[in-house]
């Protein structure tokens, strides 16, 4: 939905869509891509990670608290991957997929 301001309102748009299609917010055709350029990003992680949001693509590097250990957690608990910055198309590719 755009910018990092827009997140609460992506999240309640997707909330209220997995009502009305009875699912939850994992089972929508959505991508989720947190960019990490603001502090604020942070936040809006850990939301999406307390609301269970799974493969969400984190770039477009990772950030330091993410230590191998942290990321080995995030990817088998969420599937949280890095964004594919060198291959747009590609990255496209799997979001729309």
């Amino acid at each position: 939905m755009g910018q990092c301001n827009d997140s609460y309102g992506a999240v309640v748009v997707a909330t209220e869509l997995a009502k009305a299609f009875g699912t939850d917010v994992n089972g929508l055709p959505l991508s989720f891509a947190v960019s990490w350029f603001e502090q604020k990003a942070v936040a809006v992680l850990l939301t999406l990670l307390h609301l269970n949001v799974k493969n969400i693509a984190l770039g477009p590097n990772l950030p330091a608290f993410v230590t191998p250990e942290v990321g080995a957690f995030l990817t088998e608990t969420f599937g949280l991957h890095g964004a594919n910055v060198n291959n747009v198309q590609q990255d496209l590719k799997e979001y729309l997929a």
